[in-house]
């Protein structure tokens, strides 16, 4: 096998293919998902990594640059698994001739995005609402990492749209304007980054699913660093995409995107709570478009179907970008 750049042609035809596949049967077993892999990888460097509550002394308040240098060596060890494995399928596959390249490329895409399982997800909040407020509370558990014990009715529904628009960057228009710059390489480390920020990068007491709680400010802030700067980019693009044709809300989206701690995040969530003409807020850390009402039951099949016209004009994008490089 010899070492061939990808024709940029098959990278733009693989994307509806992985989109295709996408919408007709939603996630792989986990067994066979590449990201759960990296959960796995991640969760059982993260019980070495991070110090946990109980034992030793206090991690808060202390520099610790040994501990930062131990999560860049293991982020950059998975990181180097995930790109050393996707670029020799990738070499395999486009030696074997155009259809089975795009075909094999669309499947091998299809995991590092998850745009079905993402429009399900906010649409059972949303059901589950409708039956009870516990029931929504339970089932955006699901969704979202904060404690939802003590969320209204209001604010269940705004938690939701919040994960809506930051996880279609993350988990949609991201994996998919990589794959077009580096190819399924690419991808693959876009996934694993932010990944890694979801589960490492917090900045400081987090609870693990196993139920203990760990210190990451220092053990996951490379992996914070590296998501933002992977991700700057692509949620900018992706706050574009929601605003659409509407220079009129351009111009408030920089301020109202600064008001998270995240400098990616707010600009998705930002946008669809300018377009939507509502408010979302986390309680205590920010309120976007703080003039607005607060969203209602009918926002969210709108700001579903919104999310939505954006993935087709993401997908366009990166098959333009994808078959336009030069590289």
């Amino acid at each position: 096998m010899w070492v061939a750049p990808v024709p940029p042609l098959y990278l733009a035809a693989a994307v509806p293919v992985a989109l295709l596949l996408d919408q007709l049967f939603g996630e792989p077993p986990p067994r066979l998902h590449p990201v759960v892999w990296m959960g796995h990888y991640l969760g059982r460097a993260g019980r070495w990594l991070a110090p946990q509550q109980g034992v030793g002394p206090s991690p808060e308040g202390r520099r610790d640059l040994w501990r930062g240098l131990a999560g860049a060596v293991l982020w950059a060890v998975g990181a180097a698994c995930a790109v050393g494995l996707a670029w020799p399928l990738q070499q395999a596959l486009i030696h074997l001739g155009p259809v089975a390249a795009v075909l094999g490329l669309g499947l091998l895409l299809k995991p590092l995005l998850a745009w079905r399982m993402l429009r399900r997800e906010v649409q059972a909040v949303e059901a589950a609402l409708a039956q009870s407020l516990e029931a929504g509370r339970s089932r955006l558990a699901w969704l979202v990492s904060r404690d939802v014990s003590a969320l209204s009715a209001t604010e269940v529904r705004e938690s939701a749209l919040e994960s809506l628009s930051e996880n279609l960057n993350d988990s949609v228009l991201a994996p998919l304007f990589w794959f077009a710059v580096a190819g399924l390489p690419g991808a693959a480390l876009y996934r694993f980054a932010n990944t890694a920020d979801a589960m490492w990068g917090y900045p400081g007491w987090r609870r693990s699913a196993s139920g203990e709680w760990r210190y990451w400010a220092w053990a996951g802030k490379w992996a914070a660093r590296a998501d933002d700067v992977l991700s700057w980019l692509p949620a900018r693009f992706t706050a574009l995409l929601l605003l659409g044709l509407r220079p009129g809300l351009w111009a408030g989206l920089p301020a109202q995107a600064r008001q998270t701690p995240s400098p990616n995040s707010g600009w998705p969530m930002a946008a669809l709570a300018l377009r939507l003409s509502v408010r979302l807020a986390k309680p205590g850390v920010y309120t976007l478009n703080p003039g607005a009402p607060a969203p209602e039951a009918h926002h969210t099949p709108r700001a579903i179907a919104l999310c939505g016209r954006v993935v087709l004009a993401g997908a366009l994008l990166s098959m333009a970008l994808g078959a336009g490089r030069p590289w």
